[in-house]
């Protein structure tokens, strides 16, 4: 379970808010994984909750999706949420471990790396499954535990203390969805890697993102250019074969139901799976 410093991190996305949606290309290319699956949901709304929203790339989305739906975008970072504000749409600033919304209020919850930065998670899908109806659909993306692994690696050669965040693997978010009431949790693994020509370029891009280092246990004050020297030298030991940095990114993404969820598809495998019956 991380544990970071909120305040700075909600400091840091207020910073790069102007920015985001430009430079956050990973959030894009996950954001457009998950409507690829919300494609095959049949699930007609009348709610549904952008959850850790952003600037409101994925409301807008589910805005078009379903026009006659109340989407509502939530996020910790006013500076965020303005962007949403000024497209007209409805949005909550709050933490998704204490979400304002009556229970069995939404139809449908859609969170896209928004977990990596809670420090409860359970206590998020607790949140998710109160103000969920039934039948209703929890689909949300998030990081696992070898994200990052090269920056992890090269910084463990230099010191002891935390650079790079920790996350859950699936079965515990599975097994945490579990505890929370959800049923038929379905959850998917994939590694994507992301192929720099050097490190400059590779944590201009974290800053942007607000994917800086936030655990409270981390060294306070900038690093030294001496230590930097090493943990870059021991970056470049992973140069690959087309002289580039690779940087792991775990990405897992689940979808659970609340109540029978008959009326929805199961992905299996980069499959869809779905009853006999829903052909007749």
């Amino acid at each position: 379970m991380p544990d970071l410093d909120q305040s700075q991190l909600r400091r840091a996305c207020d910073r790069v808010a102007s920015g985001y949606d430009t430079a956050d290309f990973l959030c894009a290319e996950v954001r457009a994984r998950l409507f690829e699956r919300l494609e095959l949901v049949t699930l007609q709304p009348k709610s549904i909750l952008d959850l850790g929203s952003g600037t409101g790339a994925a409301t807008d989305h589910l805005q078009r999706l379903y026009p006659d739906t109340l989407v509502v975008a939530l996020d910790r970072s006013e500076t965020m949420l303005a962007s949403t504000a000024r497209r007209g749409e409805t949005g909550l600033c709050a933490a998704g471990e204490r979400l304002p919304l009556a229970d069995a209020s939404v139809d449908i919850v859609v969170s896209n790396l928004m977990l990596p930065a809670c420090d409860h998670p359970a206590a998020v899908f607790a949140e998710v499954r109160r103000v969920l109806k039934a039948p209703g659909l929890f689909l949300f993306s998030t990081l696992g535990p070898d994200s990052m692994k090269e920056m992890r690696r090269a910084w463990a050669r230099v010191d002891k203390y935390p650079h790079v965040h920790d996350h859950d693997d699936m079965h515990i978010i599975g097994d945490m969805l579990v505890h929370a009431g959800f049923r038929e949790p379905v959850m998917d693994v994939e590694m994507l890697t992301i192929q720099y020509g050097d490190i400059a370029t590779q944590v201009r891009d974290l800053r942007s993102m607000a994917a800086s280092n936030f655990a409270r246990r981390r060294v306070r004050g900038l690093t030294t250019p001496r230590r930097w020297q090493q943990v870059s030298l021991e970056l470049e030991k992973d140069r690959n074969e087309n002289g580039k940095l690779p940087v792991t990114v775990e990405l897992i993404t689940g979808q659970a139901w609340t109540g029978a969820p008959d009326i929805g598809v199961r992905l299996e495998n980069g499959e869809a799976r779905f009853p006999i019956s829903r052909l007749t």
